[in-house]
């Protein structure tokens, strides 16, 4: 990977990141508790990773969503595009007359 590419690697993960803060932040506020830091912090720690399987989960659940449904797609597909190859026919060919 190119210095420019690992750049751009470590920004957008850097902004991932902080995405994330904001996001635990916002979901301390939201949920009205008032907390000590040492609180504050397990419960952002808790947060993100309850936050990482509820993701992951969904993550596995869309995938097999679109495996079914591009399936079905092929599916469909191949019935409106039939194979140009020639069709095997259990009848032998009538003799052409010469």
């Amino acid at each position: 990977m190119s210095p420019e590419q690992r750049n751009v690697m470590r920004e957008r993960e850097k902004v991932r990141r902080e995405q994330i803060k904001r996001e635990t932040e916002a979901a301390v506020h939201d949920s009205g508790l008032h907390l000590s830091p040492q609180e504050q912090a397990l419960f952002e720690s808790r947060y993100i990773q309850e936050r990482q399987r509820m993701e992951h989960a969904l993550r596995q659940q869309i995938d097999a969503e679109r495996e079914q449904e591009l399936s079905a797609l092929i599916q469909q597909l191949k019935k409106e595009f039939p194979s140009k190859q020639p069709a095997q026919s259990a009848t032998k060919p009538s003799a052409s007359p010469k």
